[in-house]
């Protein structure tokens, strides 16, 4: 398998996606914005991971490498290969499939539960009943035409959507670790506005092992859904 990665900031990384994909024998190469803007043919690609970032999809003039990111997304998608977005890549997703992307009632930032839509397709990707997860957004997305809801929340009603069976995009966070929190806290901080789905600081940081473990338990299932069966 041959993973490719999008990423926009140094400080979003893979995560607890990379320790996934090493273990599951994939190749791994990213295109790391903030450094080039070449991409791969998308016949290098099995599946590819959209990470997540505080640019907004739709500010093409001050980053105009979204154009050509939208596109790929649009062609690795068309190609029948594996997709997941999180956060800002579910909404370049969402995007690049024709789906507006505009500013949520609510910022969500901090640990804040999301609830299961369950589909009507068995063999979709099915959440917990309801589960705490860690979120840092803004703007939210309309569902791509043909895309299912499978996930929720009070602040943000498309928490979570699927195309098919082979395209996920997550607006929240479960490749987090306690490293990764960090770093957003410190590049992000100033959004920490409180507000009813805004945390503190301190409330953010304070959360213990388990936490991080159960998301991350979640983002392997998401990972085995979209892989199963590709070659290792």
């Amino acid at each position: 398998m041959r993973t490719h990665y999008l990423q926009h900031v140094p400080f979003e990384t893979l995560g607890a996606v990379k320790p996934w994909l090493t273990a599951a024998g994939s190749t791994v190469t990213g295109t790391r914005f903030f450094e080039s803007t070449k991409l791969p043919h998308t016949g290098q690609v099995d599946f590819l991971v959209v990470l997540g970032g505080p640019t907004s999809v739709n500010d093409e003039t001050g980053f105009p490498w979204l154009i050509e990111e939208k596109r790929f997304i649009r062609e690795c998608i068309a190609a029948g290969k594996r997709v997941l977005g999180v956060c800002l890549g579910a909404q370049l997703v969402a995007s690049a499939l024709g789906a507006r992307v505009y500013r949520n009632r609510f910022k969500e930032i901090g640990w804040f539960p999301i609830e299961a839509i369950p589909p009507a397709d068995p063999f979709a990707f099915s959440f917990p009943a309801s589960v705490e997860v860690f979120h840092w957004h803004g703007e939210t997305f309309d569902l791509p035409v043909g895309a299912v809801r499978i996930a929720r929340s009070e602040g943000c009603e498309n928490q979570a959507f699927q195309l098919g069976r082979s395209v996920v995009g997550l607006q929240f966070h479960l490749e987090m670790t306690a490293e990764s929190v960090r770093q957003m806290v410190s590049n992000c901080g100033a959004e920490l506005v409180p507000d009813k789905y805004v945390q503190s600081e301190s409330k953010i940081l304070q959360v213990g092992p388990e936490k991080y473990g159960a998301i991350n338990g979640l983002m392997a299932e998401v990972l085995e859904y979209l892989t199963r069966g590709r070659d290792k």
